[in-house]
């Protein structure tokens, strides 16, 4: 059985959210699929998360951040996987 690789992912994320819950939302999904890492809110009205662990599971949230919770209306989804990134350990809510 082949072991997936860890990875570290950036993404931003542009449209209607900021107000709708949407980093709570993405500190749960993260939580749930083992993802260490940090969601902000910027000055521009994105939200920008960086996302670190299994290769799979990374790719699952930021799956899920194409459509986030029910009241976000996302326009955009900008993804960076990063090559040299200090490790996180759990998932935090920046404010």
């Amino acid at each position: 059985m082949c072991k997936s690789r860890r990875v570290s992912t950036k993404v931003i994320v542009r449209g209607l959210v900021q107000g709708v819950s949407f980093r709570a939302s993405l500190h749960e999904r993260a939580i749930h699929h083992r993802v260490d890492g940090w969601v902000r809110n910027r000055e521009d009205g994105s939200v920008e998360a960086l996302l670190q662990g299994d290769e799979d599971a990374v790719r699952r949230v930021v799956e899920w951040t194409r459509f986030g919770p029910p009241r976000a209306k996302v326009s955009a989804v900008t993804e960076e996987t990063l090559v040299v990134c200090p490790r996180q350990r759990g998932f935090r809510i920046i404010d």
